[in-house]
């Protein structure tokens, strides 16, 4: 079992967060008891979820046989633990420090709850369905050209921490150590798929590539497509903008207009895979240990990637508004100041024949994937075109 005693001591402080809203008590026991029994805003802020949600995860991995009672530690505290840790990036010694436990108790519960809540984080990735997604019906920036879109893919960079040997294939672009974790997201800021552990120095592509054709992969849906940045490939299942065409976040009216249909669908297109941006944004928010380089074994860190996107997806399907989302439920997200490295690597732009080197897919299904793109784009452009128009007739 990896333990938390592993970690290294240098650069980080040993002491409770002045911002936690909460007084010091003389045991875990009843600061649990406290939050729990306070207003919802103290479970809100301390262990990173409603508290009616807490409860109801506590009772699932109780019922499942994953987490028990001890003699000194309920399953409620044994998750507070966990929360706390992730939730606030905090050390073992701090933690000690209000729970009043031993360092090996303190690790041996975090531990513990990990390794429950991967047990059950399957439950919590549900595949894409066939229905429309609400984001995209109900716009009519979207609607009906991305009628088949189940969601978006990106990549993001979590800083790690990996012995001197290792450091090599972990070190990305920017000289920083990190692993370069995929995801597929909905439009309703869920996780469909997650792949996390691969190298920071591995080029995106190739974590896709791996993603598609491993045992537990990534699967899309017949006549289905995910979105993907300028980092990938146009490839089937995932449309990629127009290299080398311009674009803006912004809406038309600022002074921006199209001058062809790649530039128009091109900036469609980026709206729309903004959810990743968001969707990452709220994780970030929620488990900032992910935004620092955790010191626990390579393993460990890999499944608290996994198993933090599988508590978001929980707690978005138990409690939609949640404080957290509702941050980032708008087009335009608030940069956050983030202490660490950037964990979302710039990559130059890389040529299709190059990306496409040891994809898994033949010319004929390229040529089909560059046509649906095609398409798509002649659409939005003959619509545009004929509502402008239409304005300029009335006018």
């Amino acid at each position: 079992m990896e333990s938390l005693e592993d970690e290294k001591d240098g650069g980080f402080e040993a002491s409770i967060p002045k911002e936690l809203g909460h007084p010091i008590v003389s045991n875990g026991t009843k600061f649990v008891d406290e939050v729990l029994k306070g207003p919802n805003e103290l479970c809100l802020e301390n262990f990173r979820m409603d508290k009616l949600v807490f409860y109801k995860l506590c009772d699932m991995l109780q019922t499942r046989g994953l987490l028990r009672h001890t003699n000194r530690i309920k399953i409620e505290e044994q998750l507070a633990i966990f929360m706390f840790i992730v939730g606030h990036n905090l050390r073992t010694r701090a933690v000690q420090e209000l729970f009043r436990y031993s360092g090996e108790t303190i690790s041996r519960h975090f531990n513990n709850v990990l390794s429950a809540i991967m047990a059950v984080s399957l439950d919590f990735f549900e595949p894409p369905n066939s229905e429309v997604s609400q984001e995209i019906r109900e716009d009519p920036r979207f609607f009906p050209y991305f009628l088949n879109c189940v969601g978006a893919v990106d990549g993001i960079h979590f800083p790690v921490t990996v012995g001197v040997d290792e450091q090599g294939p972990f070190r990305n672009m920017n000289g920083f150590l990190s692993q370069n974790v995929l995801v597929a997201c909905s439009f309703d800021m869920k996780f469909h798929y997650v792949l996390a552990g691969w190298e920071g120095s591995a080029p995106d592509m190739r974590v896709l590539n791996s993603a598609l054709t491993r045992r537990n992969k990534l699967d899309v849906p017949d006549g289905k497509y995910y979105l993907v940045d300028g980092k990938y490939a146009n490839i089937p299942g995932f449309i990629a903008p127009y290299p080398g065409v311009s674009y803006s976040h912004l809406e038309f009216g600022g002074g921006f207009h199209p001058r062809d249909a790649r530039e128009l669908f091109n900036q469609r297109h980026s709206i729309l895979c903004n959810v990743t941006d968001r969707t990452f944004a709220a994780l970030k928010e929620r488990f900032p240990m992910l935004m620092s380089a955790p010191p626990y074994p390579l393993t460990t860190q890999v499944k608290l990637v996994v198993a933090a996107c599988a508590l978001h997806n929980y707690i978005r399907g138990e409690k939609h508004d949640d404080w957290i989302f509702q941050m980032y439920e708008q087009e335009s997200v608030l940069q956050l100041e983030d202490p660490m490295p950037p964990l979302e690597i710039e990559q130059p732009y890389v040529p299709a024949e190059t990306q496409l080197s040891d994809n898994p897919f033949g010319t004929e299904e390229l040529e089909d994937a560059s046509q649906l793109r095609d398409s798509i784009a002649t659409e939005i452009w003959n619509d545009y075109i004929r509502d402008y128009a239409i304005i300029d007739t009335v006018v």
